[in-house]
């Protein structure tokens, strides 16, 4: 019997988009839930409330969005692929070699001083020295990935990357000053706000190539889940499917660590969530269901954090954990066995 999927996708479209705007009525600044829907539909007469919806709540909101459903879909990539549950968007590295280069500008730069230093730790600096540290892992990644065919190798060889990275890191933060060290730890706290529109366009187009190579790839990611054998006789080229996954998950999760900083559990905890609820393990039913999920929940995870009508923001990194950590024991404990 055909299962209608319908309803749950159109209950979880309804839910999305109401923790959308109530994602954007939370904050400091208490607007009214009416004031918010209009001026997305238009405008509000308060401008103080207009700016703060247009210019910080809105991206934010849509950030938010952009950074869940991504690093739902790379842990589900990254889950089948290696078929491991516990395998997550940064298993390859991409996210230690992110934070290795957001590391040498910021713990690095004392060793330039003065003007030069300063330009250093600009805003832009670091989302490029995080992108270029994703980047040059990606392409170890993919290199290993040309010439050894065992998926498990390639995990190892990850995590081994991880390491030498997270090494490199303590060298440079045992020589930084306390200022430094500060800086680097708040980067890594994560966070969802201060990105302009400017910037949140070159963050949509990445994020896009990315989404839509994970969307080619579900037949591959299908044909996987019943084993390397059973996907060769359906004419399919493991090396080139595996290329192609691997490089939408760095794709995403090196550009959503660029700009956002790394946030853990999400890519782990979502598309378990969303394979309880769904009963599925077809792509094309899991894939935007990922979507949805982790762009709920991390929308969720943001109103948490920002403490309504506080001055407080919570570092979102601590709130994921605590909503992924026990999302993740829980079914670990629900289930007898692991569905790989």
């Amino acid at each position: 019997m055909k299962t209608n999927y319908t309803y749950p996708f159109l209950i979880l479209t309804v839910i999305l988009l109401f923790c959308f705007v109530l994602n954007i009525s939370l904050g400091s600044v208490s607007i009214p839930f009416s004031e918010v829907l209009g001026s997305l539909f238009g405008s509000v007469d308060n401008e103080t409330w207009q700016v703060i919806i247009t210019k910080v709540r809105l991206p934010k909101a849509i950030t938010a969005i952009m950074v869940g459903s991504g690093l739902g879909i790379s842990g589900l990539l990254m889950q089948t692929l290696f078929r491991n549950p516990l395998a997550g968007p940064f298993v390859l590295g991409i996210s230690s070699g992110a934070s290795l280069g957001v590391a040498i500008v910021i713990l690095g730069s004392g060793l330039f001083g003065g003007l030069f230093a300063t330009v250093l730790i600009s805003k832009w600096s670091i989302v490029i020295a995080a992108s270029l540290g994703s980047f040059l892992v990606l392409l170890a990644v993919l290199a290993v990935s040309s010439r050894v065919r065992d998926t498990m190798a390639i995990l190892i060889i990850g995590l081994m990357f991880g390491s030498i990275t997270a090494a490199i890191v303590s060298v440079l933060s045992y020589f930084s000053s306390a200022e430094q060290l500060q800086q680097y730890i708040f980067w890594g706290f994560g966070s969802l706000s201060n990105l302009s529109w400017e910037e949140l366009l070159i963050f949509f187009c990445i994020y896009s190539i990315g989404i839509v190579l994970s969307i080619f790839s579900v037949k591959g990611l299908n044909a996987l889940l019943l084993g390397d054998n059973y996907a060769k006789s359906l004419g399919l080229s493991l090396k080139s499917s595996r290329f192609v996954i691997i490089f939408a998950t760095s794709l995403i999760a090196g550009t959503i660590t660029a700009f956002a900083g790394p946030i853990a559990f999400i890519g782990l905890a979502i598309p378990h969530l969303t394979r309880q609820i769904f009963k599925t393990t077809n792509h094309k039913i899991l894939l935007p269901a990922v979507f949805l999920f982790g762009a709920i929940v991390m929308l969720i995870c943001d109103s948490i954090a920002q403490v309504p009508t506080s001055d407080y923001m919570l570092p979102i990194n601590a709130i994921t954990a605590l909503v992924g950590a026990p999302v993740v024991i829980w079914l670990l404990v629900r289930q007898r066995k692991m569905m790989f």
